[in-house]
């Protein structure tokens, strides 16, 4: 072969490497499809109205036949506005009302006899929770036992006074000596009384002889109990914290709102509410009262919100993150699964039809505003054209594949 010759062959063979070069790279998907990466110019972008790729880091755009689109289930769009709700991101807890929480105590110091109930357990109203004992419940039921016997020779000496006197014949003297003495002891049986049924004994039963070494510790409400306080045998001083008893039948959300959200706060809004200690389980409650003064520490109201799908495993004191969803408002929304975040940008992908035979699919930053109800409220950082297409979904798997293209392309 003359040099001529060769020098004309190898020319030809660097022709045909830059011409490859130049095609679009073939390359394919997880599933075995083929798709195929092309780099389009800035000059291209402006023929369409869209901004430069450049301007977002990602340069290539992806091309998918309507049989991948299909298969992956990838819907194509224009942009639409939806009825969006805003919302407050807040925190706080599960809590009851005052009146559904009880600290049961005793009005005598005494000696821990029994305890009939354990933690967890639920108790009526009027249910003995444990029995206490003490020589001083003794001798209360003996002294009203004295007093109620008493009362009964006084008030018959009172009324034969009374009958004397009203006829002339008796000592106005003897009749008020009389009176006198049986309203007196008529105040103290009464006042015996009132202590024997605040110890939970009947002062029936003492008349009729029956004298307890113990007296019961009822439940003031119907609930659980949440914690038992003593042990058998514990003395313990009139007044002293026994059992915690709460009824979890109106457990609801106390939240706290801060200052600059608090405008936006009113009664009958909807919360959505996550409990930690339940997974991922969502609930929802509506708020029925907004506290009027604001807490000292961070400067925030409580607010407070009926749960409407109770679950039998909430307990007061679980911590809450939810959301308070504010007014509605039209807003331009796409679902979530059509946005793609890496790092802290945001992107689309606008779509454009590739004749009959597929569609172009390009990256597109946008700035997120919320989310509410899988749908997320956005705006483009480059705006584009009304009628432009936009894949409402399979942002991820679109973002993949463009990064794979772009490591491909690195090499």
């Amino acid at each position: 072969m003359t040099k001529t010759n060769l020098y004309s062959l190898v020319v030809l063979t660097l022709i045909v490497m830059l011409v490859a070069c130049k095609k679009g790279d073939h390359k394919h998907d997880a599933s075995g499809n083929h798709i195929e990466t092309t780099s389009e110019t800035s000059s291209q972008h402006e023929d369409h109205g869209e901004a430069d790729n450049h301007e977002h880091g990602h340069e290539e755009s992806l091309k998918f036949t309507q049989a991948q689109i299909d298969a992956l289930n990838i819907k194509i769009d224009t942009v639409s506005k939806r009825n969006m709700s805003g919302e407050i991101q807040v925190n706080g807890e599960l809590g009851v009302p005052p009146q559904n929480e009880a600290i049961v105590t005793t009005t005598m110091g005494a000696n821990i006899h029994s305890i009939t109930v354990v933690e967890g357990d639920k108790v009526k109203k009027g249910e003995i929770l444990a029995y206490i004992s003490h020589p001083d419940i003794i001798t209360l039921q003996t002294d009203y036992l004295q007093a109620k016997n008493k009362l009964i020779f006084l008030e018959q000496d009172y009324l034969r006074q009374k009958k004397l006197y009203d006829a002339n014949v008796g000592s106005g003297r003897d009749y008020q000596q009389a009176k006198s003495a049986f309203l007196s002891t008529e105040g103290l049986v009464k006042g015996y009384e009132s202590k024997l049924r605040l110890l939970g004994l009947s002062p029936k039963q003492i008349i009729a002889g029956n004298i307890s070494q113990t007296a019961p510790v009822i439940s003031a409400i119907d609930g659980f109990i949440e914690k038992v306080k003593v042990k058998t045998g514990q003395y313990v001083q009139p007044q002293t914290a026994l059992f915690e008893v709460v009824n979890t039948e109106h457990i609801h959300l106390d939240l706290m709102v801060f200052e600059k959200d608090i405008s936006k706060v009113k009664n009958g809004q909807l919360v959505r509410f996550r409990v930690e200690a339940l997974g991922d389980k969502e609930m929802t409650a509506k708020i029925y009262a907004v506290g009027k003064s604001f807490e000292a520490g961070p400067k925030a109201l409580h607010i407070h919100a009926e749960i409407e799908n109770k679950d039998k495993n909430l307990i007061p004191g679980m911590y809450v993150n939810a959301q308070i969803l504010t007014e509605t408002k039209l807003e331009q929304a796409l679902p979530d699964k059509a946005i793609f975040q890496e790092g802290d940008k945001h992107y689309v992908f606008t779509a454009k039809k590739d004749g009959n035979v597929g569609w172009h699919f390009s990256p597109q930053e946008v700035i997120v505003n919320y989310s509410s109800n899988g749908y997320t409220v956005f705006s483009f950082k480059n705006p584009i054209q009304d009628t432009a297409l936009v894949a409402q979904s399979g942002a991820y798997y679109l973002m993949a594949e463009m990064k794979k293209s772009e490591a491909e392309h690195s090499h």
